[in-house]
């Protein structure tokens, strides 16, 4: 059975940092993208980064420059470092793999950007 746990989200002040973190596990092999979503309240689910097999990044326009997505092959983890927070980023996150033909979900983690 897979699990995606998530870790890091919590209350932050605009300005601050986050660390997202997603460690995948149970038996899987070969996983492929990994990735982060979002969803606000209100609002779709949003991708905010990707990255390949191969370290390839992608990321929303919303937040390049401010977020790195970064994944640890031999953890099985993948991480968002997340700076200059801002109000507009409050939301859960969610971690996302894709393995074969399949694809996984965590069960979110609530960034709260306030002060």
């Amino acid at each position: 059975q897979v699990q995606l746990v998530e870790s890091g989200g919590g209350l932050v002040q605009p300005g601050g940092s986050l660390t997202l973190s997603c460690a995948v596990s149970g038996s899987i092999f070969g996983i492929k993208g990994m990735g982060w979503y979002r969803q606000a309240p209100g609002k779709e689910r949003e991708l905010v980064a990707r990255i390949t097999s191969y370290g390839r990044t992608n990321y929303a326009d919303s937040v390049k420059g401010r977020f790195t997505i970064s994944r640890d092959n031999a953890k099985n983890t993948v991480y968002l470092q997340m700076n200059s927070l801002k109000s507009e980023d409050t939301a859960v996150y969610y971690c996302t793999i894709d393995a074969g033909a399949s694809g996984y979900w965590g069960q979110g983690t609530q960034v709260t950007v306030s002060s």
